[in-house]
Order: C-alpha cells, then structure tokens, then sequence
C-alpha cells in the first residue's frame, strides 16, 4: 500500500467516522526494514494497514496503537533491541515518549509517532430559525460534527449531542427518540414555561425527563441566536465528561475494546490478543506469540518454555 493509497484510506475511516491510529515512522537507526515516512493505520480490531517494520516491530505497533485508540493521546513510540530500557512501554521522563525493548529486532531502532484520529463528537440540530443555523454555526466551529437533521430520521448509535430548536414543531417526537436511544445530551431551545410544559407532555418517566435540559444553554444573557447558540455549547463543553464517548463506533464500524494482552513466552513481547494474533492451544490455555518465529520455536520445544 502506497502512501497515496494509505491517506486515502485514513479518508475513508474519518468519512465513515471509524476510529484509527496513524503509524509514521519519523527516525530509524539502522539496520531496520522501514524508513521514515512509511506508515501504516492501526484498525480498532487490531488490524495493521501499511508499512512500519517487520513482523515483531508491527506487532509493537498494534499493540500500542490500540493502547493510544483507548486513551485518544498521541504519542512517540521508540523500539529498540537494547535491554536496558525498563519497564516494557513504561512512559519514559519525556513527555509523550514511550520506550519498548523489542528482542526481536535485528539490531536497529525505530521511532513511530502514534497519531490518534477519533471522530468528533457528533451534533443533530433540529429546526431551520435563525438559531438552529447558529447552532450549526458554532458546533462546526468548535471541532464537532454538527448536521441539520429532520425527525423521523433514525439515531446513529454514535450521537452525542441533540439540539432542538424547531419553536413547537414536532418537538415531543424527537426528545422521546433521543431519551430513550440513550443520547448524552439533548437540549430544547425554548422558555423555561413553554420547555416545563413540554416535558409534562412527554410519554416519558420522572427520571427519564431529567435527560432532557430546558432551556438549553448556560444563563449568560443570550439574546441573539449567535449567543444561544454559544450557551448551548457552553453547557455542553461543562457537561463534557458526561457527554463525551470517545471513539464510539458509527454504524456498522468497529469500537475500540479494552485491550486484552499477553505475553510471548518466547520472546518476553507483550502482544494485544486479537482475531489474527497467532497461537497454540495447550492444556493450561492458549499461548500467544508476536510473529511465526516464536511460534515455530514454541511448537518444536514446549518444554524449554515452561518457566514463561
């Protein structure tokens, strides 16, 4: 895969709104296989696109890929075959540098920046006034996903942020479908009387009605659809750790996972366990292995591996 074909291809996962690492190595010391510049896309189910070395260095970068997709930071992966490094992807005193000792490494050193590509948050903004535009406006501004939706249209599983400014049109419709999809934050332009007699009207619970907040925004003395629309993002922006579900899946994509690992017991690698990381099934379980090397010498001599 040419590097041509490896952005249009990252195009496509943000299109698509699927989270992805972008691998890029940035410095080699030889002898290594990758130079600086190749790269490769590390997939939310652990699937390596591109290239960064061989099998025991892309192995190290799917693992720390799916580390980085979990926590959404970005990062300088350094892979070196020397044996003093610490603790196996210790973050090193530099900020945003983490050191693995890889055994597998034909003598060289790599460094790999990790860059993490998660959708923003996505926005339906519901209504065509003055302050829905604002609301458009503004979310577009301030980095998220906002789209002019109309009811009836079906929730992807992804939505973050409802926003409904429609002035008494078809209200009750849309506030019952976000509530009960489970949308983090839903908010009602409206007056704090007419948005109280909305929500009594709702087939909804107690409990449920309290997901919706009416009026939307923050009390900033808001008059103009332009400052509506940045209170409604101010509350948000409070309400962001209750809000935000990084890297959610769209429809149809994959979720990061919490990465389930192990440890090779022929090299000492920590691989992430994924459909396509190789094994051997023994009776105390499955073992795990960074590439077909270890595995051959697994599979030739269990018992000299006991210890592992």
């Amino acid at each position: 895969m040419t590097n041509t074909e490896l952005l249009n291809r990252a195009d496509v996962l943000r299109h698509g709104r699927t989270p992805f690492v972008l691998a890029t190595v940035v410095h080699t010391e030889r002898p290594t296989s990758a130079r600086p510049g190749d790269s490769a896309l590390v997939l939310p189910d652990g699937t390596v696109e591109g290239f960064v070395g061989g099998t025991c260095a892309e192995t190290t970068v799917q693992l720390q890929g799916l580390r980085v997709l979990e926590t959404g930071e970005s990062l300088l992966l350094r892979i070196t075959p020397a044996a003093d490094t610490g603790t196996e992807g210790a973050r090193d005193p530099v900020e945003g540098l983490v050191t693995v000792a890889n055994p597998c490494l034909s003598g060289g050193t790599l460094d790999i920046f990790l860059e993490a590509n998660l959708p923003p948050a996505l926005a339906y903004v519901y209504g065509h006034a003055p302050i829905a535009r604002a609301l458009l406006d503004v979310g577009r501004v301030l980095g998220l996903d906002a789209r002019l939706a109309s009811p009836g249209e079906p929730l992807p599983p992804d939505l973050d942020v409802v926003v409904i400014a429609m002035h008494g049109r078809d209200e009750e419709t849309v506030l019952t479908e976000a509530v009960r999809a489970g949308v983090p934050y839903i908010g009602l332009v409206a007056s704090p009387k007419r948005g109280a007699a909305v929500l009594a009207g709702l087939d909804l619970g107690e409990e449920q009605r309290t997901h919706i907040h009416t009026p939307a925004g923050l009390d900033i003395g808001a008059r103009t659809p332009a400052e509506i629309a940045l209170s409604v993002y101010a509350e948000i922006i409070a309400l962001r750790p209750k809000v935000a579900r990084a890297a959610r899946p769209a429809a149809g994509s994959a979720a990061p996972q919490a990465v389930t690992e192990n440890v090779d017991p022929v090299c000492g690698m920590t691989v992430a366990i994924t459909p396509a990381t190789l094994s051997l099934d023994r009776a105390a379980g499955s073992v795990y292995f960074c590439g077909p090397g270890c595995q051959h010498a697994f599979a030739d001599d269990p018992s000299r591996y006991a210890h592992a």
